[in-house]
């Protein structure tokens, strides 16, 4: 936004002063309402130049979802709802304006939190989400990002960007996937429904991570972070001391089975600070005693999770630079969103909300010094899955052959280049070195052809994209605009000497106005074997159900 449009009300109400953040999401603004003479925050959706006018309805949309949300929402540990307003056809959310920090950045700041500042955190958060569920309305992103520490020591649970009522679950197609993945409960990452359960294993992950100062999970690529979340072993919490047993009790695999709110904040009742103290509250003059843990080492290429928009909160000290986001889009656009997670989320968590980019980032040699055995045909089974977007989009089940253990990931692509929207689908091998990929581009016909596409991949590749040969394949059974391709093409990831070589085999079919587009991803050194044992295997049971 311009520095003149700062100059303007806002539904003739709400004059804007300062931006406090910008996301893929929106835009939140410091605003005074001139007619109550208090500070607010204003949240307004992001319109990318360009955007096509359904997406840009989508975004309005799911604003207004937003407010719908959080309107039904009254309780002291929740950012609350002043009003909202139409403005030039855009919807704006106004928003109490709280002077704050996120636990995030506490955690940047000492490493990790002290017992009875963990306490308040569970306490708090778990009354708020005990508040959203009664109202049927599940968080969906629950992380240190998304909980703000107010300056006079109150914990409130912010951002439902990505919420969604559960009387509007239509809005969201089954197995569009949102929020970070290091927090995301195990069977929302697996592509199954949102429950309050998932809130509360994401509460549980929150403030592991509180305690530890890192998440609970921590993978090379999200991809990774992912299966460990799905088919690793719950990790005891690092340093949680008496509240240990409360966050294993979230963090339960088997959603039936996890701790209550309810119960939640009866355990933590007699760890909680004096009525009238701030945990927080650091003296100048006398500062308690403090034990810091290290914060874990995080490698310069490590992807972060995507924020699934701005914060309603007012930053009291200064920031230091932003880490740059630009392998987390990458990654996240083709596992969420979200996200995202993510979205969606919202995180996804759709997610939905992420830009394009390059696909996934594989692991490095150092964690495959020797290449995981190929499978065979005679290991790979029926799966069947949906590539749907979020708008009401009818269709989009397929049927394959792949491997049953493989991790089975969705998520919603924003249109890139010349390409429109899209929804994909992932299945990946536990130790990631092998990625099937279904894509499917509704109404992709009949404005486009495959060589569109084409150059849309070429272009996520500036000059590292080798290859790309086109020849024919048989057609799916019924109408097609054009004949079916595939091809194959190399892609370097990473500088040398570490440099990663993947070979992407691809075979691309119209099916009605639809493009279908399935991609196998290996390592370059497998790339004849794979081929024939995987690439054959594997597209040829391709069908639309």
């Amino acid at each position: 936004m311009e520095k003149a449009d700062l100059k303007r009300l806002i539904a003739e109400r709400y004059q804007l002063l300062h931006v406090l953040g910008q996301g893929s999401m929106g835009t939140v603004w410091a605003a005074r309402d001139e007619v109550l003479g208090r500070q607010v925050a204003v949240k307004g959706i992001l319109h990318t130049p360009g955007m096509p006018d359904a997406e840009a309805a989508q975004l309005r949309e799911r604003t207004m979802r937003e407010a719908r949300a959080v309107a039904a929402l009254s309780h002291p540990n929740l950012v609350t709802l002043y009003d909202v307003v139409q403005h030039d056809g855009d919807p704006y959310v106004v928003m109490e304006l709280v002077p704050s920090r996120s636990l995030g950045e506490v955690l940047q700041e000492q490493g990790c939190l002290t017992e009875k500042q963990g306490a308040a955190v569970l306490d708090a958060v778990a009354a708020a989400l005990e508040s959203a569920h009664r109202a049927g309305i599940t968080h969906r992103d629950v992380k240190p990002g998304n909980v703000l520490i107010a300056d006079d020591g109150r914990v409130k649970l912010t951002d439902f960007g990505i919420a969604r009522n559960v009387a509007e679950a239509t809005m969201t197609a089954r197995g569009i996937t949102l929020g970070t993945p290091a927090y995301i409960a195990p069977e929302v990452a697996q592509g199954g429904g949102v429950s309050a359960a998932a809130d509360r294993w994401s509460l549980g992950a929150t403030v592991w991570a509180a305690m530890a100062g890192e998440p609970p999970y921590v993978g090379k690529n999200v991809m990774q972070t992912i299966n460990a979340v799905i088919n690793g072993d719950v990790p005891v919490p690092a340093g949680a001391g008496r509240l240990a047993p409360v966050i294993s009790g979230l963090m339960r695999k088997e959603p039936t089975e996890r701790l209550s709110l309810v119960d939640v904040r009866k355990q933590v009742y007699p760890l909680l600070p004096e009525p009238g103290t701030d945990a927080f509250e650091v003296r100048a003059a006398v500062q308690p005693p403090v034990i810091v843990r290290p914060k874990p080492k995080i490698e310069p290429d490590a992807p972060l999770a995507d924020d699934p928009g701005p914060l309603p909160f007012l930053v009291t000290k200064p920031l230091g630079p932003q880490r740059r986001r630009g392998r987390l889009t990458s990654a996240l656009v083709l596992v969420v969103a979200v996200l995202l997670f993510v979205a969606g989320s919202g995180g996804g968590f759709v997610l939905t909300r992420l830009a394009a980019g390059a696909p996934l980032l594989p692991p490095t040699e150092q964690t495959l010094p020797t290449l995981p055995t190929l499978p065979t045909s005679a290991t790979l089974q029926p799966r069947t899955a949906s590539a749907v977007l979020a708008n009401g989009d009818q269709g989009g089940k397929f049927a394959l052959q792949v491997e049953q253990s493989w991790t089975t990931y969705a998520e919603q692509r924003s249109a890139e280049q010349r390409l429109p929207a899209s929804a994909m689908v992932h299945f990946v091998s536990g130790s990631g070195a092998y990625e099937v990929t279904v894509q499917r581009f509704p109404e992709y016909y009949p404005k486009r052809d495959i060589k569109t596409y084409v150059a849309g991949v070429q272009g996520r590749w500036p000059g590292r994209f080798f290859g790309g040969e086109m020849a024919p394949t048989p057609d799916l059974a019924g109408p097609h605009s054009e004949p079916s391709v595939q091809f194959i093409y190399r892609t370097v990831e990473g500088d040398e000497p570490n440099a990663l070589r993947r070979t992407h085999f691809s075979r691309v079919l119209p099916y009605g106005t639809d493009l279908w587009v399935i991609e196998v991803v290996v390592p370059t050194e497998q790339e004849d074997e794979a081929r024939v044992r995987l690439f054959d295997a594997i597209a040829s049971t391709f069908a639309p159900v």
